[in-house]
Parts: structure tokens; C-alpha cells; sequence
């Protein structure tokens, strides 16, 4: 059973960084597409980022240019580095996983304040 475990979240004021971290434990991380999840108070839960197996990346329009994706394949890790936040980014941030079998699973959680 694959298991997801984020970490990184926080509160932070406008304009500052966080990167969130999301160890996965699944043998076949490596040809897993990754995603970021987000959902604020009242809200859908929306993409906001995801990498391929390749290393291909694709961002929601309204973190582009402040947010990015990565993985470590060696960690079993991806990583979301999010930069000039806003308060408008608060939210539970989710990661995702989706494997070429057909496995997906999601992790906890972990809450994101932008505030003052």
C-alpha cells in the first residue's frame, strides 16, 4: 500500500517562502506522475502543480512564475518551493500519487497560512 507523508507547511507572511515536502513509500516512485494539491476554507480542492515521470511540470495560472515542482527519485521525494506568497495561497496543501498501474493515493495534508 503506498503511503504519502507531507511536511514543510506553516504560517508565513505575505511575500516569504515555504517548500513542502511529500515522502512517498512505493517501489515504483520513479515512474509515478506527482501532484500538489490545494483547498482553502470553502473551496473545491485544485491542482496547483504536477511532474511527470519525466520531469515534465504543469502549474495552475495562478501560482506560475512563484511556485515550483521537483522530485528526487532517489528519496522517493517531491518537492513544491513556493515563493512571494499570498494569502490568497492559504490552504491544506495535498500531495498526490499516480502510478502507470494504476495506484493513487493521497497523503494527510498539511496546512499552509499566509497572513500577517
Amino acid at each position: 500500500q503506498v503511503q504519502l507523508v507531507e511536511s514543510g507547511g506553516g504560517l508565513v507572511q505575505p511575500g516569504g517562502s515555504l517548500r513542502l515536502s511529500c515522502a512517498v513509500s512505493a517501489s515504483i516512485f520513479g515512474a509515478a506522475t506527482m501532484g500538489w494539491y490545494r483547498q482553502a476554507p470553502g473551496k473545491q480542492r485544485e491542482l496547483a502543480a504536477l511532474i511527470t515521470r519525466g520531469g515534465s511540470t504543469t502549474y495552475a495560472d495562478s501560482v506560475k512564475g512563484r511556485f515550483t515542482i521537483s522530485r528526487d527519485n532517489a528519496k522517493n521525494t517531491v518537492y513544491l518551493q513556493m515563493n512571494s506568497l499570498k494569502p490568497e495561497d492559504t490552504a491544506v496543501y495535498y500531495c498526490r500519487y499516480n502510478d502507470p498501474l494504476g495506484a493513487t493515493a493521497w497523503g494527510q495534508g498539511t496546512q499552509v497560512t499566509v497572513s500577517s
